[in-house]
């Protein structure tokens, strides 16, 4: 075979440069191994802290470090993100294996910590860090106090803030009490850290609040601050008063209304008014939550509308209006019952309701067997529903048998007094069938009996006849035909001529013949008991 010189040159320089490039891997390659057989790996130090201590103590940061190469390690204790500030530094001679750094805690010592380990003026052998620990510091907690900007005594409706702060700690925890009870979150009290914030506060909210700050160290010791008691007083908003009165008599002719304002609520004193119209009548500042006014008044006459205000500082309530009118009981005066039924249908309560025709202001009272009934007895009760109008309770039996009656006359003048009409009470009477219902069950039962006995009688009177007719028709069906009779059709020889209407009727038309004679008789008959009489 024969190779071009040009081919032979190019393999030439092709294996030239092959050489080459082996040569200088070889040689690049002993200069690093001979580099990395020189090198020293140091071990990785450990740190040793405890996680929490309290400030002001002496604690030892001890910093482990495993000297297998018997040579002098520089130990620096760092903490973590500040590599300036050098916490501390010890030499580790050969022969010892831990560095101990003695630090006087300071609230500034909480964080992460780590120890680093170098070779000694040896900037090339690479140092090696510990892994990173938490040290926590406590400060026990002293000198709580409860800080409040607003007023200590306000109405209710505001929102109340506090605040409690500490002297000194630190990683404290809170506690409010009102009135040496927890207060716990909710919709309307909302605890954040130290601070407290109630909403809408109403006079529940009133009372001695105290804030309790705590640490704790070490999950055994525990630091307490209470803070001195911050009285807060929330006010009532004052109600809608209610208004009333009552009359009273002065003389034989002059009554006076005392009108009585009155609120279920309100922070005290309560200014009450009392306006008739537009017109103020008069006013009062009371230690109570009601009041009285004296209105002198004339019977039977409207005076207006009155109407009570009241204001105990933030705002001002208005009660309904109350027409200003005494009218004098008059009758008739009623009573009307209703019936409590047992399961079998038996009557074993009562309930009169007493009530006069007029009269705003009665008084009532209950008689049985002309002895007065008093609020309640063994078998009854009496209580007034409405001012007009009032109940006597009864249980059916023994002790309830008698008369009873009602009687009203006017709360403010009992001198004259209308009585109802008595009612008998008595439990077998009560539980008999009423007359009305008897009568018209006696009286279904009599007409049923009277229609049966006038469907029979009917029968018997149209019975005879049809007796009569009967034999005669089966007398005249059973009669043998003569072969005269027999009349024969032409043209269906099978057909007989049925029997003519007037041979089933003679009897009767004879019988119809016999009225004259029979009238004529009847006649006589009744003339001769006129001659008699």
């Amino acid at each position: 075979m024969h190779i071009s010189p040009i081919r032979t040159e190019v393999f030439r320089c092709v294996k030239d440069s092959n050489m080459f490039a082996f040569t200088s891997l070889v040689i690049l390659g002993m200069c690093c191994c001979t580099k990395a057989n020189s090198e020293i790996f140091l071990d990785r130090p450990q740190l040793h802290i405890p996680s929490e201590v309290l400030v002001k103590q002496v604690v030892d940061f001890l910093c482990e470090y495993p000297n297998q190469h018997n040579q002098s390690v520089l130990l620096k204790l760092f903490k973590v993100g500040n590599r300036k500030d050098v916490m501390g530094e010890y030499t580790l001679p050969a022969e010892e294996n831990f560095g101990i750094f003695p630090k006087l805690i300071r609230l500034s010592h909480e964080g992460y910590f780590e120890c680093e380990a170098s070779i000694q003026n040896n900037t090339e052998i690479n140092a090696t860090v510990s892994l990173i620990h938490y040290l926590r510091v406590i400060e026990p907690v002293t000198g709580a106090t409860i800080v409040h900007s607003g007023p200590k005594e306000f109405f209710e409706g505001k929102d109340l803030e506090m605040q409690c702060n500490v002297t000194v700690g630190n990683h404290v925890s809170y506690k409010w009490l009102l009135n040496g009870r927890v207060i716990s979150p909710s919709p309307f009290y909302q605890i954040s850290e130290n601070n407290l914030m109630i909403y809408r506060a109403t006079s529940e909210a009133s009372g001695s609040y105290v804030c309790v700050a705590t640490n704790i160290f070490n999950e055994t010791k525990v630091f307490i601050s209470n803070s001195s008691d911050v009285l807060i007083t929330v006010k009532a908003l004052v109600s809608k008063p209610d208004i009333s009165f009552a009359v009273l008599k002065e003389d034989y002719q002059n009554y006076s209304a005392i009108i009585t304002c009155q609120s279920e609520r309100g922070a005290l004193p309560i200014t009450f008014s009392l306006y008739n119209g537009t017109e103020l009548l008069s006013n009062v500042t009371a230690k109570e939550k009601h009041a009285t006014f004296k209105v002198p008044i004339i019977l039977d006459q409207d005076l207006g509308l009155l109407q009570c205000h009241a204001n105990n500082g933030d705002r001002t309530t208005y009660s309904h209006s109350l027409p200003l009118k005494v009218v004098q009981v008059g009758g008739p005066v009623t009573i009307d019952s209703k019936y409590d039924m047992a399961e079998n249908y038996a009557v074993i309560g009562l309930k009169f309701y007493c009530k006069a025709a007029k009269g705003s202001h009665p008084r009532f009272q209950w008689f049985l067997n002309e002895t007065l009934l008093k609020d309640r007895g063994s078998f009854y009760y009496v209580f007034d529903r409405l001012p007009t109008e009032s109940i006597l309770l009864l249980s059916v039996g023994r002790s309830s048998t008698g008369m009873y009656r009602c009687e009203v006359s006017d709360s403010f003048d009992n001198t004259t007094a209308i009585s109802s009409r008595t009612h008998y009470l008595n439990k077998n009477v009560l539980n008999r069938l009423p007359v009305f219902v008897v009568a018209v069950v006696f009286g279904c039962f009599t007409f049923l009996i009277l229609l049966v006995s006038s469907c029979c009688l009917f029968g018997l009177i149209f019975r005879p006849k049809q007796f009569e007719e009967k034999p005669l028709l089966i007398l005249e069906m059973n009669k043998p035909i003569a072969p005269e009779e027999l009349s024969i059709n032409t043209e269906d020889p099978d057909e007989l001529t049925a029997p003519r209407e007037d041979e089933f009727y003679q009897e009767s038309e004879a019988s119809v013949d016999e009225w004259p004679e029979l009238e004529q008789e009847f006649r006589k008959t009744l003339e001769d008991e006129e001659v008699e009489v």
